[in-house]
């Protein structure tokens, strides 16, 4: 077969984005496969599949992997091994983690997945936690406090300083594992679960955030945004304070029963069955180790994988734009065209007070490439990606303003209520400038490398002025106008066009 052939073939399967590496996490509850394309410092999802096979669900009474477990676990391995090789995705971490490594029978299921062509790696507890702590560092630089990663045998504690992870410890406390500390009322099973984490982890410092990684604990957070009307969708990075977090355990989950969660959107029923007794778990500790806050985090183990093979100067790497920055490119908005552009406009609408020169390129970015969005689908695809799609290092204001400038791009300065509620005027009001100052360059000259070069954008104390080389002074027509008056206005300033010497503006440029 002509491989350059096929390599263009699988190069179509997924939207634009080229697979290539594959972690396949053999848990106590789930068998997942997930596929990794784009830029690994921000990777993006392309298959994300899982097998509830529960193989952990015998570990505590027989010590040992259930047939039918196994069964219906290697059916699913069975066929991520012929995705993997059909796919021709070389780079694939297989991890076991507390099923595998507690159970007695867990050789015999190793040796089996080898003959499957798969090379898997049982890891310890105390990896397990490191890797987590690793994928929380990698999504939240410099991240400093305790990592909590609740699976479905265990729970890993391990703390984590300016996003090197330290000391760690794993507890029998995952979600198979929790029902055994159920007693008459939340009460007891609180007490019986904190006499566990004092004894297993007595030394976890207070008043420092506590992340917090798995399945079960972002439905929590699912919850939570349900609860309060939250604006945004994705869990990751979600903030609760002590005093919040108590209140929504305590008496909004302590209410709920199984079958009221199976009735919420987005709430599983798998993820029901387990959410009672996690919330539990969570108060527990909330009153142990007594936080400044929670966090929830959507990278953990898997991630940490991807981030610990990463080489120094790719771990140093922005996520957000690393994220942003692929995405823009595979619709028509190369990070180097972002960067000229954001650079010409940073004079006239620099990053202030709310804002920062990370934020303003990656709304730049964002705002380029929705001009290759159907224009009727424009603007609310465009506020869709900015306030929803996973993007790493981003809280919510700034979200808002990824938003707002997307919006002012497309020249719609009446925001909708979910941005709104995100961020304070002033903020919403400097990010409308950047997108304001974005569709200036782009309408000025097509996005052409020339038109930056023969052209300036500043302010004065009392105007706008964009500057013209003579060669180019055709380039101020109408539409530059409208747009030059629309940002002026927002700025508060008057505005003109000078037309200058080609020479002059170069030696302006070159100073």
């Amino acid at each position: 077969m002509n491989l350059t052939r096929k390599r263009a073939d699988r190069d179509g399967i997924f939207a634009g984005s080229t697979p290539e590496r594959a972690i396949i996490d053999i848990g106590s509850n789930t068998v997942r496969l997930v596929i990794y394309g784009g830029s690994m410092r921000a990777p993006t999802v392309l298959l994300n599949e899982k097998v509830t096979a529960k193989l952990g669900r015998d570990i505590a009474e027989k010590g040992i992997l259930a047939d039918e477990a196994i069964e219906l676990a290697l059916r699913g391995l069975e066929r991520f091994a012929l995705l993997l090789e059909d796919l021709e995705i070389g780079e694939v971490d297989t991890v076991a983690t507390a099923a595998v490594r507690e159970a007695s029978n867990g050789g015999e299921f190793v040796e089996t997945l080898r003959g499957l062509g798969l090379d898997p790696r049982v890891i310890s507890g105390e990896e397990e936690a490191c890797l987590s702590a690793s994928g929380v560092a990698g999504a939240f630089p410099g991240a400093t406090g305790t990592v909590a990663d609740l699976g479905g045998g265990s729970l890993e504690l391990v703390e984590i300083d300016d996003g090197i992870p330290g000391e760690a410890v794993s507890l029998p406390l995952g979600t198979l594992r929790l029902p055994e500390h159920r007693g008459d009322s939340r009460s007891d099973m609180r007490k019986s679960i904190e006499k566990v984490l004092k004894k297993g982890a007595p030394n976890i410092k207070p008043d420092q955030p506590l992340y917090l990684v798995g399945g079960t604990l972002r439905t929590m957070a699912v919850y939570a945004m349900q609860e309060e009307g939250h604006p945004l969708t994705d869990p990751h990075g979600f903030e609760l304070d002590p005093s919040g977090a108590r209140t929504l355990l305590g008496k909004a989950l302590g209410s709920e029963t199984v079958d009221s969660l199976k009735a919420r959107d987005r709430i599983s029923s798998m993820r029901a069955e387990k959410l009672p007794d996690a919330s539990v778990l969570a108060e527990a500790m909330l009153s142990r180790f007594k936080p400044s806050c929670l966090v929830f985090s959507s990278w953990g183990l898997r991630e940490g994988l991807l981030y610990d093979s990463l080489p120094d100067h790719s771990k140093a790497q922005d996520p957000l734009l690393a994220g942003i920055g692929v995405f823009a490119n595979q619709r028509g908005a190369p990070p180097t065209l972002a960067t000229r552009i954001a650079g010409w406009t940073a004079d006239a609408a620099p990053a202030q007070k709310h804002g920062n020169a990370r934020l303003r390129l990656a709304a730049t970015m964002l705002s380029l490439a929705s001009m290759q969005i159907e224009p009727n689908l424009r603007l609310p695809q465009a506020i869709d990606w900015a306030l929803h799609k996973r993007w790493i290092a981003v809280d919510g204001k700034e979200r808002a303003m990824l938003a707002a400038a997307i919006a002012a791009n497309g020249n719609a300065l009446d925001l909708p209520d979910e941005v709104i509620a995100l961020a304070g005027e002033d903020a919403l009001e400097e990010a409308i400038c950047w997108g304001l100052a974005v569709r200036l360059a782009r309408r000025l000259g097509a996005r052409s490398r020339r038109s930056l070069q023969v052209s300036k954008l500043f302010t004065t104390q009392e105007m706008l002025v964009l500057r013209l080389a003579k060669s180019h002074a055709a380039l101020s027509g109408v539409l530059t106008e409208k747009d030059m008056k629309l940002l002026a206005g927002r700025l508060g300033l008057d505005w003109r066009v000078e037309i200058v010497s080609d020479e002059e503006l170069h030696a302006e440029q070159e100073t």
